[in-house]
């Protein structure tokens, strides 16, 4: 098989080194609060990992070979797991999630984006630590391996295969000609949303500290709010608006800002993806707004439009946010809330799931479908944006939800090995692999996954970050084919 060794250990040293470096900010948090405890395990733990990342850089500098595909599906996963891995080590050393599993658990749930939580009062934890669980998000978001692409040509690594197996969809799309000129754009827009969002809500009253989590969560649509009721803790229309608007957006196929640029609204309205996105977002927060008011559940207009929209926006996003237990709403509304953990955001977006794309071209499928039993004789093919789609992206996209299903049905089948509910047995499953975050019953929104044994967390991790990976990426190397010289 012939793996370029020393290209994928640069390659771990680089992430090894940025996600060490990246609890630096957690690192000032905890100097600021004064909490000594926190703040000197987290620099020794920061400056280890950034070492060893440097040394693994240094030594494998002189022998850098050119990437293929398979060291791109072995590099992405690869990093992914070690990064979550090290997440963990805060958690562990400063005693604040003592069990690895426990730890595991919430690091895997930060990277991904995921948003599950072991924690039943997070608010207990140090400030430090909640803002490394918040941040862990925020990188995750766009992609570990998405930032570390933009520093690899300035040490001579091409990052293409790696993009791909970390890609958000179906396909990866390149906004400008070098794919690390396309990290560095995405991740522009990427911190500008966040910085703009952290304004806006210091502007609602939240401090400079809750604004930041707030804003990690919510573009990166990872949802680990730093209260155990969510964004309900501030009890503001105006946080809840904001916090709405940004989860939308961030669901949106981050390519479509930058080319608005040129194209301008043109950019949105043409792209078949967002629109039905936007009808999606549109008719389920109408639909659950009116079911609410009929239901005589809220006697206020403007709070039930308000939870409408935000819990649509924040499941639709898989960013995981709550404002109300929607476990006690019209089962008819719970049950569209399900359906959009399935579909979840954009391609190219920081959201998970199956992803509106891939729902498109199966509705487009069902109605080829019925095209070709009225008329045998008929040819048509799949079109996206006016253009035909690669038969082999096709099949694709149905390999992969036929392999999202079997996996939701394994994994359930593992959880009910503990005597749990159907539902939370089912909805455990869905959430982690969708990268949602709450779920029902057991792990509804106002409950928590430490019920769950500790085989039951490493599964469901494991699901998180395949969730994340587009489970093809994670699946692939687990197949003797891989690893097989020969071919």
């Amino acid at each position: 098989m012939n793996l370029s060794l020393s290209s994928i250990l640069r390659i771990i040293g680089i992430v090894l080194a940025v996600v060490g470096l990246s609890m630096l900010p957690s690192v000032i948090v905890s100097f600021i609060y004064d909490d000594s405890s926190i703040y000197i395990p987290f620099l020794l733990i920061m400056l280890i990992a950034s070492l060893i990342g440097m040394l693994l850089m240094k030594l494998c500098q002189k022998q850098t070979q050119q990437l293929k595909v398979r060291d791109g599906f072995l590099i992405v996963t690869l990093c992914w797991f070690i990064s979550a891995i090290l997440g963990s080590i805060p958690f562990i050393a400063t005693d604040s999630i003592p069990h690895f599993a426990d730890a595991f658990f919430e690091s895997c749930s930060g990277f991904s984006t995921t948003g599950s939580t072991v924690l039943a009062k997070p608010e207990l934890l140090p400030k430090g630590i909640l803002f490394w669980r918040s941040f862990t998000h925020w990188i995750g978001g766009m992609g570990i391996l998405i930032f570390a692409i933009a520093l690899m040509p300035s040490l001579g690594i091409s990052g293409q295969n790696i993009a791909v197996s970390e890609a958000p969809g179906p396909s990866l799309d390149k906004v400008t000609p070098k794919m690390s000129d396309t990290a560095k754009t995405l991740y522009t827009i990427y911190l500008f949303f966040t910085v703009l969002e952290t304004i806006l809500l210091m502007f609602g009253g939240m401090s400079l500290y809750d604004a930041l989590i707030n804003s990690f969560g919510s573009v990166g649509t990872g949802g680990l709010s730093n209260y155990s009721d969510s964004v309900g803790h501030f009890d503001s229309t105006y946080i809840r608006m904001v916090i709405t608007v940004f989860m939308f957006l961030c669901g949106v196929n981050f390519n479509l800002y930058y080319h608005s640029i040129k194209q301008g609204i043109k950019a949105f309205t043409r792209d078949s993806e967002f629109k039905l996105y936007l009808l999606i977002f549109v008719f389920s927060s109408v639909f659950i707004f009116i079911c609410l008011l009929a239901s005589g559940q809220y006697d206020s207009v403007k709070l039930a439009f308000s939870d409408s929209v935000f819990q649509v926006s924040s499941i639709l996003t898989t960013t995981g946010f709550i404002t109300a237990d929607y476990e006690t709403w019209p089962i008819v509304c719970q049950m569209i809330l399900l359906l959009l953990m399935f579909i979840g955001g954009c391609s190219s977006s920081t959201g998970g799931g199956i992803k509106v794309i891939r729902i498109l071209v199966v509705l487009k499928l069902i109605k080829r479908g019925i095209s070709t039993r009225l008329h045998p004789n008929i040819v048509e093919s799949i079109k996206l944006n006016g253009k035909n789609m690669p038969s082999d992206t096709v099949s694709a996209i149905v390999n992969h939800l036929f392999l999202y299903i079997v996996m939701i049905f394994a994994g359930a089948f593992v959880i009910s090995l503990e005597n749990a509910d159907m539902m939370t047995c089912f909805s455990s499953v869905i959430t982690c692999i969708g990268n949602t975050g709450p779920g029902f019953s057991m792990v509804g929104p106002v409950q928590n996954f430490g019920v769950l044994s500790p085989l039951s967390k490493y599964l469901l991790s494991i699901y998180m970050l395949a969730g994340r990976l587009e489970l093809y990426t994670l699946f692939i190397i687990l197949t003797p084919r891989f690893w097989n010289p020969d071919r």
